[in-house]
């Protein structure tokens, strides 16, 4: 079902001059003199305006001279002090994003120093790969190799191992719901486990009701498409506390009876892609072989309107005996989540979970940050760091007992909507507070970051593989902690 790029990754120590290549991409500082292949051109497109160095700004050399390698890139890097792993991961990006438009063998990039050999090599990764999966002509192709010149060999498992997870998660966030639904996606993550070497457990929709989830099928009853509930075990550390990630897979979210417009529900394939960066963090954790223990528990369902959908008023049972108050069935993730947790907590005391939750998180925070809520500000600022790290982007958002009141209701334990307009963002975070019991758990709503509606220098539209770097980042400190 899937189509994933096969490019292979390599580092070599070679003189940039004599690297054959299709493409050498060269990175450039704005404030720092280049010394490197085709110098005097560069300082020549500096003088006309032509490149300055700005970062994602390219500059391409069709016939260099002086250099084995076909082609000739330049990619500005921005200032040198402002180097971070998020700054050179896009620049990589941006450079695959000119080149991968047509077919190649061999691109190497120059990276600047051996501390961003991850940050280039997974920056490379995201650029090869488009959301065009169903094109009869591809508008993007990965190469047939990446050559990372002067980067550290001991980072080369790593990169190889994020640049499959990311694409694993962008290409099952891109999947259309005709192929990817609760059921494909569970054969899927069990296919994983086998290849990867991680273990896979599937509950069917008997074994959900035996297990007392009521909130996770209540939001599945209205689809013809079957709920599933998958369990992921990788134990790198036998003994040793468990990092219990939880993953929101609604595969597809019309809204149900609370039905979503056409502008509203036109991207909701993306609803499921906290399952996906779950199950690709899993599947790069086991790759590296952590010295850590994860559970993965991917929540799988379709929400859709029909006789038998969740109605207004309806009250579900979570599987911790609390009982809801349906107030709008596009409210759903919260609720699949609710049974997830309560799972999770049974088995571990360190919960995150991963969730294109609400839009109201979007309209805080915009497109390209996660919103954090947590019972625990140290757990708190540990998850937090890790999302840092890894280049990617989460705020904190408050979760003091101010905010109870907006999930009250008058005829069950709580409502699962926050019943107005302002801080709906936190009112699903308290929502779910509700099943976590007394574990340090945190909640990512990756609403925004999680699903580009359009390109950008250094990201095609679609599934952005959001948080499956910070989820490796969250093993190596759980495993360090």
């Amino acid at each position: 079902m899937l189509n994933l790029p096969k490019t292979q990754f390599d580092v070599t120590a070679e003189a940039l001059a004599s690297v054959q290549a299709d493409w050498l991409a060269v990175g450039v500082w704005l404030d720092q003199p280049y010394s490197g292949p085709a110098a005097e051109l560069l300082a020549k497109l500096r003088e006309s305006g032509d490149f300055g160095a700005k970062h994602l700004e390219l500059a391409p050399i069709l016939n260099p001279t002086g250099v084995a390698a076909k082609r000739l890139l330049f990619v500005g890097l921005g200032y040198r002090a402002d180097a971070k792993r998020a700054m050179l991961h896009d620049a990589a990006a941006a450079a695959a994003r000119h080149i991968t438009g047509k077919k190649t063998g061999t691109v190497a990039f120059a990276v600047p120093v051996p501390e961003f050999t991850l940050a280039v090599g997974v920056g490379l990764a995201q650029g090869c790969q488009g959301p065009g999966i169903r094109k009869t002509t591809p508008t993007r192709f990965a190469p047939e190799r990446f050559v990372l010149v002067g980067g550290s060999e001991t980072e080369l498992p790593r990169v190889r191992a994020e640049s499959r997870a990311l694409w694993l998660a962008r290409e099952l966030v891109n999947a259309p719901p005709r192929e990817l639904y609760p059921e494909t996606f569970a054969v899927m993550a069990s296919d994983t486990g086998r290849s990867t070497g991680f273990k896979v457990e599937v509950w069917d929709e008997s074994r959900i009701a035996a297990e007392h989830m009521g909130a996770l099928l209540g939001v599945a009853q209205g689809s013809l498409r079957p709920a599933r509930f998958a369990i992921l075990r990788y134990t790198g550390k036998p003994g040793a506390p468990v990092l219990g990630l939880i993953g929101k897979g609604v595969t597809f979210d019309s809204g149900g009876l609370s039905l979503k417009p056409t502008d509203g529900m036109v991207d909701m394939k993306c609803d499921m892609a906290g399952a996906a960066a779950v199950l690709a963090g899993v599947q790069a954790i086991a790759e590296m072989k952590l010295p850590v223990n994860v559970l993965g528990v991917l929540a799988l369902v379709e929400n859709m309107p029909s006789g038998n959908a969740l109605k207004l008023g309806d009250v579900l049972t979570a599987r911790n005996g609390k009982t809801i108050e349906v107030l709008n069935t596009d409210a759903e993730g919260r609720l699949i989540l609710a049974d997830a947790l309560c799972f999770a907590v049974e088995q571990t005391k360190f919960l995150v979970d991963f969730a294109t939750l609400t839009g109201a998180c979007l309209v805080a925070l915009g497109t390209e940050t996660s919103g954090l809520m947590t019972n625990n500000d140290e757990w708190g600022e540990q998850i937090l760091a890790a999302v840092s790290r890894a280049g990617e982007r989460a705020w904190k958002l408050p979760m003091d007992s101010s905010y109870d009141a907006l999930i009250k209701s008058k005829v069950a334990d709580m409502r699962n909507t926050g019943g107005g307009r302002w801080g709906g963002a936190i009112a699903g975070g308290k929502f779910l507070e509700q099943f976590v019991g007394d574990a340090k758990w945190v909640h990512l709503d990756i609403a925004g970051p999680a699903f580009a509606e359009g390109e950008s220098a250094a990201l095609d539209a679609g599934g952005t593989g959001c948080m499956v770097r910070a989820i490796v980042e969250m093993a190596k400190g759980f495993a360090a902690g």
